[in-house]
């Protein structure tokens, strides 16, 4: 830092601000912090020197008013009427032109990070669930903030005597209460156990951010850059505490025991609908094969009578063979055209006779070589998801419907429909809803 050269306000050399950390620094050339009327003597020729990321504040007594001229860095050049404009004014009025004038300068921090640590004592949150239960909180963390609207900031805080100390009492006290009005709130806004408050940090975090951002800006005229909670502890000590925690993992032991008896309820009924449907489809396997096989009978039986048919034909022309082979009736003699005409008939008989055995032969090896065909099963498509799956067996249905994929009101198509219809109203699948569990009442 410029010093005087002399007690009575001589030349000075530089006038900047070289603290390491600070928010707002007032410079005085001897260092000391006096404030007499020599120690803010300024002359022109003197050298303001301004960083980037500072605001050098001049304030001068005018007619018992107070004017502030700013300056905002980088800035390096000799103070001089030209680029100090209401310095002229001042110093013309008050001066007569000459220098020294009297003036304090304040640098003021606008780029640097400002942190402050915070820590809330136990206060009461209770719980919704319990209103006569309160649970003793304390809340932790970081603030991080910056000066960027420096103007604001002079008009709500007195550069004066300012002290860093003060002020970050003051944001304490501001952003404390806020902490505790909405970590109070949030148990019974959000219907959670007060006791599972420490892991909804983020939470908190995020409704807090905003209440604290608006005071800060308002009040003081700062920047909140991040709010950090690091910790939210309960006091698991508390005799409040103890009693919730005991009744919570009661009902918890409650919740869980009725969920699994509801998940055991639905896997019996579950097994019991797939039993049921298993042997509905090896009964109708059996009635189909059945009809088939009577179906393979009765055609056979059709094959037999006819060859009975035509045997007692061929019985009938065998008879009238014999008589064929007389002549003038009982005693005339042989009659030689009518044994060969009886002798041609037979062999055409005997020719037929044997076409009809060889092709029953190959109809009796084609039955017994080809078994009937397996009875098909009834099939479906379905709507899942929007978009057609399938196609599914019944058992698959069956499945669907246990893992409520499949619900009455799922569309449905199979081969001879005529368009797509609603499970419900579809015959072959009614059974698959008979014994469909009711859903699963919610857990108070």
């Amino acid at each position: 830092m410029g010093l005087f050269t002399s007690s009575e306000g001589g030349f000075m050399d530089v006038i900047r601000c070289d603290e390491p950390d600070y928010l707002v620094w007032k410079w005085n050339p001897s260092g000391n912090g006096d404030n007499t009327k020599k120690e803010n003597a300024i002359r022109y020729g003197s050298i303001l020197r301004v960083k980037q990321g500072e605001v050098a504040v001049f304030v001068y007594s005018k007619d018992g008013g107070e004017i502030q001229d700013f300056i905002v860095g980088p800035h390096d050049e000799t103070i001089k009427t030209a680029n100090f404009p209401i310095l002229s004014n001042i110093v013309g009025t008050a001066f007569g032109g000459q220098s020294p004038f009297q003036a304090e300068v304040y640098f003021i921090n606008i780029s640097g990070n400002n942190q402050l640590k915070f820590g809330i004592p136990y206060f009461d949150v209770f719980d919704p669930r319990f209103n006569d239960f309160s649970v003793p909180v304390a809340v932790r963390g970081t603030l991080t903030f910056n000066l960027t609207d420096y103007r604001t900031f002079i008009q709500l805080n007195r550069l004066i005597e300012f002290n860093k100390e003060d002020l970050f009492n003051q944001i304490k006290d501001a952003i404390t209460k806020r902490i505790k009005q909405v970590v109070t709130n949030i148990p019974s806004e959000t219907q959670r156990p007060v006791i599972q408050l420490e892991r909804n940090i983020l939470e908190v975090n995020e409704r807090v951010t905003p209440e604290i951002q608006q005071r800060l800006s308002t009040d003081f005229g700062l920047n909140l850059k991040a709010l950090d909670i690091s910790a939210i502890e309960i006091d698991k000590e508390s005799e409040d505490y103890q009693k919730l925690l005991a009744i919570t993992a009661n009902q918890v032991t409650k919740t869980i025991d009725a969920q699994s008896e509801v998940n055991i309820k639905n896997l019996v009924d579950t097994q019991e609908i797939n039993a049921q449907n298993l042997e509905e489809t090896l009964r109708v396997q059996r009635e189909e094969a059945q009809r088939a096989q009577k179906l393979q009978t009765e055609t056979n039986f059709i094959n037999t009578h006819a060859l009975n048919q035509q045997a007692d034909v061929l019985k009938t022309a065998a008879g009238s063979l014999g008589t064929m082979g007389q002549v003038g009736g009982e005693g005339s003699g042989m009659n030689p055209a009518g044994m060969m005409t009886g002798m041609a008939l037979g062999g055409a008989m005997g020719n037929q006779m044997a076409g009809m055995m060889n092709q029953m032969g190959q109809n009796i090896n084609q039955n017994q070589q080809n078994p009937p065909p397996l009875p098909t099963s009834v099939s479906f498509f379905v709507v899942l998801n929007g978009q057609q799956a399938g196609p599914f067996s019944m058992a698959e249905l069956t499945q669907l419907v246990s893992n409520s994929q499949l619900t009455k009101e799922t569309h449905v198509w199979k081969a001879g429909m005529g368009n797509w219809e609603k499970a419900e109203s579809v015959p072959d699948l009614s059974m698959l809803f008979a014994h469909v569990p009711p859903p699963i009442p919610p857990i108070i």
